[in-house]
């Protein structure tokens, strides 16, 4: 939570990936989605490109991000 406290502080918004990105719920496979956005387990040497699920968490996330702003600088 350090870095969203930092956020805060300076009156940033945090905006996480929400639950109705179903795909972060799944278990059939390792990924780096969480609530707290989209990621990717690269593996230690960068040897792992992001997967599928990763990708459209990462689309999903953007468009959901865009959809915020959108509201937020309405006149």
């Amino acid at each position: 939570m350090g870095v969203h406290a930092a956020m805060l502080h300076q009156g940033m918004i945090v905006v996480g990936l929400p639950y109705t990105f179903q795909e972060q719920l799944g278990i059939e496979e390792v990924n780096g989605v969480t609530p707290f956005g989209a990621a990717t387990i690269t593996g230690q040497k960068g040897e792992r490109e992001p997967s599928e699920i990763e990708l459209a968490a990462a689309r999903f996330h953007w468009k959901h991000v865009a959809t915020i702003t959108s509201k937020l600088t309405r006149r």
